[in-house]
């Protein structure tokens, strides 16, 4: 499903209209629907987009992540230099032919060097005293600075499959809308919204990992027995599970 695609589906899915969008990102009504139309032209450069991205995730219960892989995927242009990207958004300019320097300027400038040289040496030449300078340690950074660590998604949970050898895992969406993104053994089962009173079933022979953008008003069910809630509502929650 293209990015544009995919945000209309999910604004929708969230009750939101362009305007009711634009209002609360701040964003021109004829962009957004640019953007979800699949046309990036007028945002400005791969930076300007990202920041439209960032800003509509949240609004319409989508990962930011998901949004910015989907859109280095099919719009980025990081392969072309910063230069051309720069002249492009008109943050710089070509570089134009400089003009021919008249001799007159360079042989004052000489001059002017030139004294200031001879004035140098005789301040040398008279000078009594010999200033010796202090050359300072460079600080050492703190032993213990620690980088900060990025947030790691939820652990694995180890099932046992049902009578046919697989995993079956159905994803009901009870008290309100989520948008899913469901992979077995690294295939792309589905990702997309998922309604209020929905339900979506999937099988695998090993592993099913699932993404949720609003964990607390989903009911998931796995190989027939309901599992207790993953997350609050309105949480992003990340698991996998894996047959023993």
């Amino acid at each position: 499903m293209p990015l544009g695609e995919f945000l209309r589906t999910a604004r929708e899915s969230a009750g939101l209209s362009i305007d009711e969008l634009a209002e609360s990102t701040s964003i021109r009504p004829g962009l957004i629907k640019e953007i979800e139309n699949n046309n990036f032209v007028h945002c400005g450069g791969d930076t300007y987009a990202r920041g439209h991205l960032r800003n509509i995730a949240p609004k319409i219960a989508v990962d930011a992540k998901t949004l910015i892989d989907l859109y280095n995927e099919e719009h980025s242009t990081e392969g072309r230099t910063i230069h051309d990207m720069l002249v492009e958004n008109s943050v710089t300019k070509l570089p134009k032919e400089g003009k021919t320097l008249s001799w007159k300027p360079l042989a004052i400038a000489s001059i002017v060097i030139l004294a200031a040289i001879a004035g140098g040496r005789i301040i040398i030449s008279n000078s009594e005293t010999m200033v010796t300078p202090t050359v300072s340690e460079p600080s050492t950074p703190p032993s213990d600075a620690t980088p900060t660590a990025e947030p790691s998604p939820k652990g694995e949970v180890t099932v046992a499959p049902d009578a046919s050898g697989e995993m079956k895992l159905t994803i009901t969406a009870t008290r309100g809308n989520s948008n899913i993104h469901v992979v077995s053994d690294g295939k792309n089962l589905f990702q997309g919204p998922i309604s209020k009173g929905d339900s979506k079933s999937f099988s695998a022979p090993t592993s099913i990992s699932i993404y949720l953008s609003n964990a607390g008003d989903l009911d998931l069910t796995l190989n027939g027995k309901e599992l207790a809630p993953l997350g609050e509502r309105n949480q992003e929650v990340r698991e996998t599970f894996r047959s023993k």
